[in-house]
């Protein structure tokens, strides 16, 4: 199986379990407790049905979207995610050039492998730093001012992280950043040797934007949990959200909002945009499917801040039931990072390529050719007791 074989969001997973070894791809492909709310991410759009039009005329659809000031050629970006270059040495380089390529937006986590002004020199799409607040003020404050004089053009609060979610996979694999080399790592890493020559060749691994402020996680291994629940600061609350807002001053989204209160809040702080996002069922499992919560959300705030939808997609009707429900656009993490381990920089533009397709053709099998023609007049939810009928 190569690149060429990967038409869809399993087959770029299971190219990606074969290039990596165990304990980092159980990382990717990991969730908290029985993973029920990370399979539910994506069961939610298989309770939900589209109703085509037909005899419109669509040879030509518009698929671009406007969201948070940004100008999009399609409707999906990159959320940001953590330490890509532990599944791939291109790491965040591959995403910019593949989300360049697309037209997309893709973010940049704050535990990124490469630094801001490397990714502002290299690519001049749409760009979102991902803001994880730390303990250390001082930390926090270098993080906002890097993203800024870099330009990037949307500050995200991660708001869901307060702690470490409980990751059991991470626990049976001792996967840890950097990793830690353990009698059952070191097997796993001696039978994927393009990868471990790849780490072990290639630029120090490293979490730039951290390095000199704290150790966990640049030279000193620590599970992402850990660092959640010992490096953030806990105490972290409206006021701080604000404030950070405010210093900002642009683009400013919270990223794991999942209650209608929530969402009235963010937009009175002055949010431009709104993550409806569980974390990819890597925190609280049992915690709702963001689609399944989308309408009620939508209907509260749609109007005043744009709502993404992000989690569990892995098709272009997952994107177009999502904008049919009132989302403003979607993102996604697994959807690019399987891809990326499997092929690097080629691996995220064959996936971008291949939503890109879905979602044109979608359209016409739909009907439409814009996406605001999308809207809740094409679904019909299953009879579900999770759904008030």
């Amino acid at each position: 199986m190569g690149l060429n074989d990967c038409h869809n969001f399993q087959d770029f997973r299971k190219l990606a379990k074969r290039r990596l070894p165990g304990p980092i791809f159980n990382y990717i492909d990991g969730a908290a407790d029985d993973e029920q709310t990370y399979r539910r991410n994506t069961e939610a759009y298989e309770d939900c049905d589209l109703v085509p039009n037909v005899l419109v005329g669509v040879e030509n659809v518009d698929m671009s979207v406007e969201v948070m000031g940004q100008k999009l050629d399609m409707p999906i970006y990159c959320a940001p995610t953590a330490l890509q270059r532990l599944f791939h040495y291109e790491g965040e380089r591959a995403v910019a050039g593949a989300a360049a390529k697309y037209g997309t937006m893709f973010g940049v986590s704050s535990l990124a492998t490469v630094t801001v002004e490397e990714i502002a020199e290299i690519t001049n799409t749409p760009k979102m730093f991902q803001f994880y607040f730390h303990k250390d003020r001082g930390l926090n404050d270098t993080l906002l001012e890097r993203a800024r004089a870099a330009n990037f053009n949307v500050l995200a609060l991660t708001v869901d992280t307060i702690t470490g979610g409980n990751r059991e996979r991470d626990l049976r694999t001792g996967f840890t950043s950097p990793p830690k080399l353990t009698p059952c790592s070191l097997i796993s890493f001696a039978m994927h040797p393009a990868w471990a020559w790849n780490f072990l060749t290639k630029e120090k691994f490293d979490m730039p934007h951290l390095s000199g402020h704290v150790s966990a996680g640049t030279n000193l291994a620590v599970s992402v949990g850990d660092y959640f629940s010992t490096m953030l600061d806990q105490s972290m609350n409206w006021k701080d959200a604000e404030k950070l807002c405010a210093q900002w001053n642009g683009q400013f989204a919270l990223k794991g909002i999942m209650s209608v209160e929530d969402a009235k809040r963010a937009v009175d702080i002055g949010c431009t945009g709104i993550m409806v996002s569980n974390h990819g069922g890597r925190q609280l499992d049992g915690s709702r499917s963001p689609f399944d919560q989308l309408a009620e959300i939508c209907d509260a705030v749609g109007d005043k801040v744009d709502v993404i939808c992000e989690g569990g997609i892995q098709r272009g009707t997952h994107v177009l039931k999502a904008l049919s429900v009132g989302a403003k656009a979607c993102s996604g993490g697994r959807f690019y990072l399987y891809a990326l381990a499997a092929a690097g920089r080629a691996g995220v533009e064959r996936a971008l390529g291949n939503m890109r397709t879905e979602i044109e053709r979608d359209m016409k099998l739909m009907g439409v050719t814009k996406l605001d023609h999308l809207n809740r007049d094409n679904l019909r939810f299953h009879h579900s007791p999770r759904r008030p009928i």
